[in-house]
């Protein structure tokens, strides 16, 4: 019985060796996932980079995918959003898009979770910002790699003439 727990360790020792020498190639120099806090190492503390200015020029951007929440085109600093109070709503609820030409909020937004229509806004849709964001100059830390399917279906349409 010792002989074959000594033979399974002399044969799992060479593996578990070249399983870490692998390891430590492919998390060298410039082959690391993507870091998205920077150089540094996680264990260190580093001070946060400053927030990226506000784009504010009220035009709507595409949407990256399909039923990607709309990003919020102006500013937003200082906007109550609690139980009392949604800023939001006074543009863009159902009875202030004329006035204010704002988008009106989506159907959507007045569906329980059954899918039923309510006469007001769910409450499970009530906090925007848990969707909604604002536009920022900030760069992307790591490359979209995102495909549009139109884009995918182009080459097998020219395919078919």
């Amino acid at each position: 019985m010792k002989r074959v727990i000594l033979l399974s360790l002399a044969s799992a020792l060479p593996c578990l060796a070249a399983g870490a020498l692998f390891a430590q190639q492919i998390g060298g120099p410039g082959r690391d996932a993507p870091r998205l806090r920077g150089p540094e190492p996680f264990t260190r503390d580093t001070p946060a980079p400053p927030m990226q200015r506000q784009i504010t020029d009220d035009v709507r951007r595409r949407r990256n995918y399909p039923d990607q929440p709309p990003l919020i085109p102006h500013a937003i600093e200082g906007y109550a959003l609690d139980l009392n109070a949604n800023k939001c709503l006074s543009c863009h609820s159902r009875q202030f898009t004329e006035q204010s030409q704002a988008p009106m909020i989506s159907v959507t937004h007045y569906q329980d979770r059954n899918g039923n229509f309510l006469g007001e806004l769910a409450p499970r849709r009530y906090a925007c910002l848990t969707c909604h964001v604002p536009q920022t100059t900030a760069q992307p830390l790591v490359e979209n790699l995102f495909t549009d399917i139109r884009e995918l279906a182009e080459p097998e349409r020219q395919g078919r003439r």
